[in-house]
C-alpha cells in the first residue's frame, strides 16, 4: 500500500440507532463532513432503504445492502465510492456507477426516487460500514470501500 493511502484510514464513525424508522441510524458520510439517517423499511413497495438527509428523503431498493456486499466481496480489493447527483454521469468502475449499471441485480438504478436515485456512493456505504460490512476510508474526497 501507498504512504499517502495509509494515512487515508481514521477509526469507524460511531453509529446511533437501530436501523428502524422510530430510532434510524445516525451516520456520517464517508468525508466525514455531513450527517444523515438511515433505516430499514421492509414494509414499503418495493422495501427501502430511506435515507434523510435535512429534509431530503432518498430512497433506495432494501436489497442494496446485500447486492453492494456481495458486489464489494467479488471484487476483493478496493473499490472508489464516486458519489454523483442523478443528474451527472457516475465515474467507470466506482461504486456509484455501479448502483445505476444495467449489469447490478436491479438491471440499472437502486435509487426509487426519479430525481434523486443519485448519490449511492455517498450514503449506502456508511450503512454497510455500520452493519460491520464494509470498511470505507473517511478523507474529503476520493473514498474507496472493500467487504469485510
Amino acid at each position: 500500500m501507498c504512504p499517502e493511502r495509509v494515512a487515508r484510514f481514521v477509526a469507524k464513525p460511531p453509529v446511533k440507532g437501530a436501523g428502524t424508522s422510530t430510532d434510524p441510524w445516525t451516520l456520517k458520510t464517508p468525508s466525514l463532513g455531513s450527517e444523515f439517517q438511515a433505516y430499514r423499511d421492509s414494509s414499503a413497495d418495493p422495501p427501502a432503504l430511506i435515507v434523510t438527509v435535512g429534509k431530503t428523503q432518498l430512497r433506495y431498493h432494501l436489497r442494496c445492502i446485500e447486492d453492494l456486499h456481495a458486489m464489494l466481496k467479488s471484487k476483493g480489493d478496493w473499490v472508489p465510492l464516486g458519489s454523483a447527483d442523478e443528474q451527472k454521469p457516475a465515474a467507470p468502475g466506482t461504486v456509484e456507477a455501479w448502483g445505476r449499471s444495467a449489469d447490478n441485480p436491479v438491471k440499472g438504478w437502486y435509487g426509487l426516487k426519479k430525481g434523486l436515485r443519485g448519490r449511492f456512493g455517498m450514503y449506502v456505504p456508511p450503512v454497510l460500514e455500520a452493519l460491520g460490512r464494509a470498511e470505507v476510508e473517511h478523507q474529503l474526497k476520493n473514498n474507496r470501500a472493500r467487504a469485510l
